[in-house]
Formats: structure tokens, C-alpha cells, sequence
């Protein structure tokens, strides 16, 4: 198993229409942790830790959002595995 954590911005139409919900959904039936935040800016950032492979698909679900988001651009960063969350929450 190769554990890992990933940092995403998420750009485009991502605040306001349930995309941090959406993430958050999509990361627990991944089995993942970390959080979801909006931004100043109109981005959402995203920390996730878990196995690469579901780290993967819950990047794909970002890429594509729920049905009111317009998802612009993801952009990524890897690096080590902390294990430092318990759960996937949403942080205001």
C-alpha cells in the first residue's frame, strides 16, 4: 500500500454550488482523510491523505465536481504521508 497526501486548488465556478460537500462525500467512500476549504480568491484547496490509487480517483471526481460546478482547473502537489487526520472534514 503506498500512502500518500495530495494538495489541490480547484478552480473555476467551485464555491456556492456543494463542491466542498461533494468532496467530502466522494474522499469518505474513498476511505480518505484531510479537508476541504474555500479560498479568498473563489478556489477550493483540498488535503487528502490516503492510498495513492483512491487519491487518484478522488481526483478525477474533483476534475469533474457535482452538477452546478464548472471545474476550471486542478492543480496538485504530492508529497509524504503525515497521518495526521482522523476524518475528511470541511473547514470554514
Amino acid at each position: 500500500m503506498n500512502l500518500i497526501r495530495a494538495t489541490l486548488r480547484i478552480s473555476g465556478r467551485v464555491q456556492g454550488v456543494g463542491y466542498r460537500n461533494f468532496v467530502q462525500q466522494s474522499a469518505t467512500s474513498f476511505a480518505l482523510t484531510g479537508w476541504a476549504r474555500n479560498c479568498t480568491d473563489g478556489d477550493v484547496e483540498v488535503v487528502v491523505e490516503g492510498e495513492e490509487g483512491d487519491i487518484r480517483h478522488l481526483i478525477n471526481c474533483c476534475q469533474q465536481g457535482p452538477s452546478r460546478a464548472q471545474v476550471d482547473k486542478v492543480n496538485m502537489s504530492l508529497s509524504a504521508h503525515t497521518g495526521e487526520f482522523g476524518s475528511f472534514s470541511i473547514r470554514y
